[in-house]
């Protein structure tokens, strides 16, 4: 049930002496107790008073020392601090100085990345049960539940998504390769891989984020995105390969030591 809400407009004649008096001279703005205020934004009292602490939110008009009334746009602002701190995890103090710089943008992140992630579930539905894909591959159950268990699969009880049944497949070619417990690799090398990914695609988000929110309309954005996808795969594929080429190069250099790393030049007897 909606709460009834305060409607503080300047009365017509004389003006009686009630503890709502001031209250009512904030202009004909409609006014919400803190309980209305609680009720109406789904956040509780207390949380509504930690964010007037941390300067969240203006203060209040109060009335008294224990009464005090919240503009009604006050609803709308608390969402958005909640779903800012619960959906994007940012800290109060990130989401007062967004705020404060520019309340349209924090709209505009949340906006992005609900499109961003619906748009990235779409790809996601399909399901390929888990007949199929031992159909498709060589790998052992038990394989395929302690991937689960570590977070690299997430199957349901339709099956494996998309993105699941690549990851499936390349570890099957690992195993038809030699990779596999006989010489010590086991499912829990991905853990290395997901790791990594899980802190650069935090960043990689972030950077998104911050440079396309509220800069290009979303649809834009969302097509810039995708039109990345291919090209930061193939750059992050050349760029590991360059990297195990440097550090081959390094280790063989720190094992062997540079020519002439003694002082004498090439031969043992200097004279080279």
């Amino acid at each position: 049930m909606t709460p009834e809400r305060t409607k503080l407009a300047t009365p017509r004649g004389p003006k009686p002496s009630t503890p709502g008096r001031e209250a009512e001279e904030a202009g004909g703005e409609e006014m919400l107790r803190m309980g209305e205020l609680a009720e109406a934004s789904g956040v509780s009292a207390a949380t509504i008073k930690h964010y007037l602490r941390e300067g969240l939110l203006p203060e209040p008009v109060k009335t008294s020392r224990n009464m005090a009334y919240y503009p009604a746009e006050f609803v709308d602002r608390i969402r958005l601090i909640k779903q800012l701190q619960e959906e994007r995890y940012m800290p109060l103090k990130v989401i007062k100085d967004l705020l404060d710089e520019d309340p349209d943008r924090a709209r505009a992140l949340i906006e992005l990345g609900d499109r961003l992630l619906a748009r990235v579930r779409e790809g996601e539905e399909q399901r390929i049960t888990s007949a199929e894909v031992h159909h498709r591959y060589e790998i052992p159950q038990e394989v395929l539940d302690r991937l689960a268990e570590i977070g690299v699969l997430s199957p349901d009880q339709e099956g494996y998504s998309p993105t699941d049944v690549r990851i499936i497949g390349a570890i099957a070619r690992f195993r038809a390769g030699g990779y596999d417990e006989q010489i010590g690799f086991t499912v829990y090398d991905t853990l290395r891989y997901k790791h990594v990914m899980g802190d650069l695609v935090k960043e990689e988000v972030d950077v998104l984020m911050e440079r396309l929110a509220g800069e290009v309309p979303p649809e834009r954005a969302i097509e810039l995105i995708e039109a990345g996808s291919e090209p930061l795969n193939e750059l992050m594929a050349a760029m590991r390969t360059k990297e195990v080429l440097a550090e081959l190069e390094r280790r063989r250099g720190s094992e062997g030591g540079a020519p002439g790393e003694d002082g004498q030049g090439g031969s043992e007897d200097g004279k080279g």
